[in-house]
Order: structure tokens, then C-alpha cells, then sequence
């Protein structure tokens, strides 16, 4: 059983080779396999690696991983130019949002408050994560829409390359302060969250990073050759084209979930806070600047601006995030008001 986290992401590859090989029905249940064995696999060397590095750099590494994850999916199935391609961007960024804000918090905080009562996390980390979210889904996802620049829920060549360029450098300082300047924003008092874990050996760390750099590229070519069974999924049960962004945000945010979910359970929700609220911010700061870019140099259409249901949901969330992460402290009660904005945004995913 040792073994098999460094045996995962090696038959993770070995199942993308299957899917490729014999394309069918049977692919896809390879594929949903292979994709499993590679979440399991990054969760849990990214896991070691944190132990290593220490916090917050090693939510770090987990979350700029996933996030390039979601930033080359969304490109690659830009670049095949299907129906909806033009805002799968925006509906990715805003899927993922959503999922993290009110789905992964909504899990620890609940989980996390069932086990052990009640967890304390830092509040200036919390809420300085939660500005640049708000600042940066704002600026990307609800102002494209008041714009007369450009027609309907797009911004100008010229609007899109500056606002691609300020989201980048907020997402840069933020990771600036969360690594240096104000790192004590982000670590776990000692009473609660202490060394209690052996740190893994030099060559434990370098077997762990190969291994995951390894489980992640099997999850982007799994989730890449999911693409198509996925896209003839949604049609066929006549579900709207954004669900195909939902689905990719939650193939991408399949470790990160795990990995939060389990510190929370450990009574880590300090580690639980950095992975999610450090990742989602990173969502906006390196997807969208990713896919502007090539919707620039390569003229492909991008729309970036949510429809008013979506804008009201997101700035729910927000609203409920900025109440509840401004406490300092977890329940149950806290985790259910975001499972709830959680289970009405997959309601109006699928009904809209």
C-alpha cells in the first residue's frame, strides 16, 4: 500500500495511452479510473511536499499546479473553436469560483465543525485572499458587461490587455504577501495546527514532486480526452452549454478539494483556508490573462461578462464568505450556508 501513490500516477498514463488506443464507452470508465488514481496520487504528494516546505508555500504549489491545469484545458478547447468555446472561459473562472467559495469552504467548515466542534483559522488571511477575489471577479467577470467599448458582454482589444495585466500583478502581490511580506497571515497557531507531522526527508520531497508533476499531467490528458464524452453528455441531457465549464472546473479542483477536505478533518482548516481561498484568486489571475492573450495573438472570441443570475449568486457568495470568514472561527451552521448557495448554483447550473 506504500507504494501505490508513486505506482497512481504511473498508471494514470498508462490509461490516458488505454483511452487513446481504443476510443469507445469503455474509454471513458478507463479514463474515469485513471483520473481517480491521479487525484488520489497529487493529493497525497502534494501533501508530503507541504510537509516539507512548510505553509504556506506548500498550498502553494498544489494550487498553481491545478490552476495551469484549468488554465491549459480552457485554452486547449478554445483553440478547437466548438459551439460555446467563446465564454467557456468565464464560465470555467466563474464555476470554479463558486465551487471553491461556497462547495470546498462549505465541506471543511461543516465536516471540520461535525468532528471537532469548532476550528480558528487566521482572519487577516482569509479576508486579504477574499479582497483580491472580489476585486479580481469584479474586474473580469461583471464589468465586461457595462462596457460600451466593445458590444455585449466582451471588453475592446485595448480593455481586455490592460484589465488581463492589472489582474496578473493584483494576483502577483497577493502571492507576494502570502509568501513573505505578511506570511503570518497564513500559518496556523502552534497550539492548534503544530509540527506533528515527521518532515519527510530530501529524497522523500523529490520523489513526491516528480511523482505529482507526473499525476497532474495525467490528470490534464484525462480530463482533455473526457473533453468530447463530456461535451455529448451535456447535449444529450439537454443540459445548457455552461454546465461543459462546470465540469471542467470540477475535474481540475478534484486534488485541491481533497486535500482541503482531509486538513480539515485533522483539524488543519488554517491549511483548508490557504488551499482554496489562495487558489481562487490564482483562478482569475493566471486563466484569464492565459486566455486573453491567445484571444488576442490568435483572434479568437472571448465573453467574459456573467448574465445577471450568475452576477447575483456570485455576489451572494461573496457576501456570505466576507460574513463568514470574517469570524475567525468555524460551525456547522457557517458550513451549511455555503453548501446551501453551493446546491442552488448546481441547481441553476443544470436548470437555469
Amino acid at each position: 500500500m506504500r507504494a501505490f501513490p508513486v505506482i497512481a500516477p504511473v498508471v494514470a498514463v498508462l490509461a490516458w495511452i488505454a483511452v487513446v488506443a481504443l476510443p469507445g464507452p469503455v474509454s471513458l470508465w478507463i479514463a474515469v479510473l485513471g483520473l481517480v488514481l491521479a487525484v488520489i496520487a497529487a493529493v497525497h504528494h502534494a501533501e508530503i511536499i507541504a510537509l516539507r516546505v512548510g505553509e504556506p508555500y506548500g498550498t502553494l504549489v498544489l494550487a498553481l499546479a491545478m490552476t495551469t491545469i484549468e488554465a491549459a484545458l480552457v485554452l486547449s478547447l478554445m483553440l478547437m473553436k466548438g459551439p460555446g468555446s467563446a465564454s467557456l472561459a468565464r464560465d470555467t473562472v466563474y464555476a470554479a469560483i463558486m465551487t471553491i467559495c461556497s462547495g470546498v469552504l462549505g465541506v471543511c467548515l461543516f465536516w471540520g465543525g461535525l468532528k471537532h466542534r469548532e476550528q480558528v483559522f487566521r482572519v487577516d488571511g482569509a479576508t486579504s485572499a477574499l479582497a483580491a477575489l472580489v476585486a479580481l471577479a469584479g474586474l473580469t467577470l461583471v464589468l465586461p458587461n457595462h462596457t460600451t467599448s466593445s458590444p455585449g458582454a466582451t471588453y475592446s482589444p485595448a480593455q481586455l490587455a490592460v484589465v488581463a495585466l492589472l489582474s496578473f500583478v493584483l494576483w502577483a502581490v497577493f502571492v507576494m504577501i502570502q509568501t513573505g511580506r505578511h506570511r503570518e497571515y497564513f500559518l496556523s497557531s502552534p497550539e492548534v495546527d503544530g509540527e506533528h507531522d515527521r518532515r519527510p526527508s530530501s529524497r522523500e520531497s523529490w520523489t513526491s514532486t516528480i511523482a505529482m508533476v507526473v499525476g497532474l499531467v495525467a490528470v490534464v490528458l484525462l480530463a482533455k480526452a473526457m473533453s468530447k464524452p463530456v461535451e455529448g453528455f451535456v447535449e444529450s441531457i439537454g443540459a445548457p452549454r455552461t454546465l461543459v465549464g462546470v465540469l471542467i472546473s470540477f475535474l481540475v479542483l478534484l486534488p485541491e478539494t481533497g486535500a482541503s477536505i482531509r486538513a480539515a478533518l485533522a483539524n488543519r482548516l488554517q491549511t483548508s483556508m490557504n488551499l482554496a481561498m489562495g487558489s481562487a484568486p490564482a483562478s482569475i489571475g493566471l486563466t484569464i490573462p492565459v486566455v486573453a492573450v491567445a484571444s488576442l495573438g490568435l483572434r479568437l472570441p472571448l465573453e467574459l461578462g456573467l448574465g445577471p443570475k450568475e452576477t447575483i449568486l456570485l455576489t451572494l457568495t461573496f457576501i456570505v464568505n466576507g460574513l463568514t470568514l470574517g469570524l475567525g472561527r468555524s460551525n456547522i451552521l457557517l458550513g451549511a450556508v455555503h453548501l446551501i448557495l453551493f446546491a442552488v448554483f448546481l441547481l441553476t447550473s443544470f436548470l437555469p
